[in-house]
């Protein structure tokens, strides 16, 4: 765990150079799990597989303009322009984005979360499955940024790790059923390269920050859900696994609307 501040143009240097290194390992990693090489795309909002499909947390998607926020090589994109929506993908990595493409064409944009490159009230929903927030360093000022470009009524839904899993180390086995860590310790967890410079940044908040954000925003939180780990899924993902699911969560999936 990192005793250092990390401010947001470092974050997003970080997540820029981390994740266009990381975009061919990731996707041999977890490309199928995902769908990224579906043409008709794959909307899954976390390691338990909860899937839009079933799950229909956005609502009626059809003829709404959508925008992915975090979008990686965008088959959450990809899946809802599919259903009707007139969706847009964005990502701070040009190497994830690039890998969308080769897929097929798609409308996206490369910018940071924290600083949305659209006009004001320009969508009706907003989403972003373990996209950008997890990363940005400024959580309200992004919030704040979610609200101003989404019109009055619309709906922003977002997963995250679920912030109880800062207490345990990232290990599927029985090591990471251990507490080690302050669930109140909000400094990042940072990687470095060997020149000193930061590659990976991830910002903590507690739930508690998480829903204090939106309302501060002017958004209204509908639900919080807490996926549970299904039974017939036995295939780990990082520190997700099924020893640990069944045991407490490990995604909050916060869905809220801009309060009119």
């Amino acid at each position: 765990m990192s005793n250092e501040s990390i401010g947001s143009a470092e974050s997003d240097r970080a997540s820029r150079i981390g994740w266009d290194d990381y975009a061919d390992d990731y996707h041999r990693e977890h490309g199928a799990f995902l769908g990224v090489e579906s043409p008709d795309g794959a909307f899954i909002w976390s390691p338990e597989k909860l899937d839009e499909a079933d799950a229909r947390l956005l609502g009626d998607v059809a003829g709404r303009t959508v925008l992915e926020i975090g979008c990686g090589s965008a088959p959450c994109t990809r899946w809802l322009r599919n259903h009707g929506a007139k969706a847009v993908g964005l990502d701070i990595s040009a190497a994830m984005l690039r890998r969308g493409l080769s897929v097929g064409p798609l409308p996206l944009v490369q910018a940071s979360a924290e600083r949305l490159p659209f006009r004001d009230a320009s969508f009706d929903i907003a989403c972003s499955a373990f996209g950008g927030i997890p990363f940005v360093a400024d959580s309200a000022g992004t919030m704040r940024e979610v609200a101003r470009v989404l019109k009055p009524g619309g709906r922003w839904v977002f997963s995250v790790n679920h912030p109880m899993r800062w207490i345990f180390p990232d290990n599927p086995g029985p090591e990471g059923l251990v507490a080690e860590y302050s669930y109140f310790n909000r400094t990042p967890y940072v990687e470095r390269d060997a020149n000193g410079d930061a590659v990976y940044v991830e910002h903590h908040r507690t739930i508690g920050d998480r829903v204090r954000d939106l309302v501060a925003a002017g958004f209204r939180l509908v639900d919080l859900i807490e996926p549970e780990w299904p039974e017939d899924l036995t295939e780990e993902w990082g520190q997700w696994s099924p020893l640990r699911g069944k045991i407490f969560p490990g995604t909050a999936i916060f869905v809220s609307e801009k309060v009119s």
